[in-house]
């Protein structure tokens, strides 16, 4: 047998164990950890996982393994992690078939039926996180505890005093060549943003779970925790993941105006307008897909914050380079998505995203006039809610069932599950609230 692909990029650099990675429907990262003397075997036959123990995999106990079969264009070498590691993304097979619940399988399904329209989706993200540490009453308290100004947004102190995990973080994003153009404080006590050039959908997607693993293990080895969830404290600003999102054929950018008219004034094609009217009209569907989480709805809910500023979209609408709308439009090569939060499975989110805006595309939709409809029906309050809007949009839920049928409503019902198991808890607020109110 022939040596892989992916044996030969491992031994080009020095690479002695690979974490044979995927996600499941929630966004937890699963791998195992593959020696380079098996590389061979993992190229050709994946390596396998018992999918009910991974979690929410929509398989039973009594269910085939699932096979991750690695795509060796995803091989990244971390050895700023550990010394000769890896990472590669796969994607779950089981008995030879792609499995339709694994994220990154519905993400290229979906990516597919772009290029059946001669559109190639394009992402960006910014991937928003906290530092923390635990307090001695088990409390968590923000790692850095100068970090206590009312308005710590681009503190040059704050971003100083975290350098050596920043720069970190940016040396490692560089080096795999992403191309990382800032790090920030943002604009909760604690708070951090750090960005990379955008690529293709699938890259970057992949790049976003790579980049959580990164920071999160980065952080612990300094002895804090990194999270991404959406508002670990109610009178901070919570974190997103924005994506900024644009459509390609071949290597000619489609949002540009260019020589046709600007309908809107924003510099974007008809293409662009359109697809930017699908996202709008799924938007309360999207949610449950890009916002998924009980905790996510108290970032979109958030009436203001410590600093003055939700930054969290309230209502489905578009418009210039203004961070209060759903979408916005900073010039004519992208839009940016801002509903996403930290707790989106970044495949799942893509997908629904661009599934929703080629629908636009497909049905010549328009957007309206920039700004307009800030009294249109707000977004939804909660996640169940959220469920709701999601189990009545048809090309939403075809999104998640891009690669098979049942996708969706398993994703439906678990997430109202996560919300009845979140409404169940009988919360501190409720014993102040009503212990000796009657």
């Amino acid at each position: 047998m022939g040596t892989s692909e992916l044996a030969t990029m491992a031994e080009e650099h020095g690479t002695r164990f690979i974490l044979a990675l995927f996600v499941d429907l929630r966004g937890k990262p699963c791998a195992k950890l593959v020696p380079v003397e098996a590389v061979d075997e993992l190229a050709t036959e994946g390596v396998g996982f018992a999918g009910y123990a991974v979690g929410a995999m929509g398989q039973e106990p009594k269910d085939p393994d699932l096979m991750a079969i690695p795509d060796p264009a995803s091989f990244t070498p971390v050895p700023f992690i550990k010394p000769g590691l890896a990472i590669v993304h796969c994607d779950p097979h089981v008995e030879g078939e792609p499995w339709p619940y694994a994220p990154r399988v519905i993400l290229k399904s979906v990516l597919q039926r772009a290029a059946d329209l001669d559109l190639a989706p394009y992402v960006g993200a910014e991937v928003e996180y906290f530092l923390l540490k635990r307090a001695e009453d088990g409390s968590l308290v923000t790692a850095d505890p100068g970090d206590t100004a009312a308005q710590p947004c681009y503190d040059a102190r704050g971003v100083t005093r975290m350098f050596d995990h920043l720069t970190t973080v940016s040396s490692a994003m560089n080096q795999l060549g992403w191309g990382n153009y800032a790090n920030d404080h943002e604009d909760g006590n604690g708070q951090f943003e750090q960005n990379f050039e955008y690529a293709d959908a699938l890259t970057t997607a992949d790049r976003v779970v790579t980049l959580r693993y990164l920071i999160t293990m980065l952080a612990e080895e300094r002895g804090m925790i990194a999270t991404f969830m959406p508002k670990p404290f109610a009178d901070r600003t919570g974190s997103g993941l924005h994506l900024h999102l644009s459509l390609r054929t071949g290597d000619t950018p489609v949002f540009p105006a260019g020589a046709d008219a600007d309908a809107h004034g924003l510099g974007l094609s008809p293409t662009a307008y359109s697809f930017v009217a699908g996202i709008l009209e799924h938007a309360s569907a999207l949610q449950a897909v890009i916002a998924p989480t009980v905790n996510s709805y108290k970032r979109t809910g958030a009436v203001s914050t410590s600093s003055g500023a939700s930054w969290a979209p309230r209502t489905p609408t578009y418009g210039g380079n203004d961070r209060t709308h759903y979408i916005r439009v900073p010039d004519d090569q992208r839009v940016e998505l801002r509903g996403g939060d930290g707790s989106a499975n970044p495949y799942l989110a893509v997908a629904a995203a661009v599934a929703a805006g080629l629908d636009g595309v497909k049905r010549s939709l328009d957007p309206g006039t920039p700004g307009a409809g800030r009294e249109a029906a707000p977004l939804p309050a909660t996640l169940v809610d959220a469920v709701a809007a999601f189990e009545a949009d048809d090309v939403v839920t075809g999104a998640l069932d891009a690669a098979g049928e049942g996708v969706a409503a398993y994703f439906a019902r678990l997430k109202r599950e996560e919300f009845h198991a979140w409404h169940a808890q009988v919360s501190a607020w409720e014993i102040d609230q009503y212990l000796q109110a009657f």
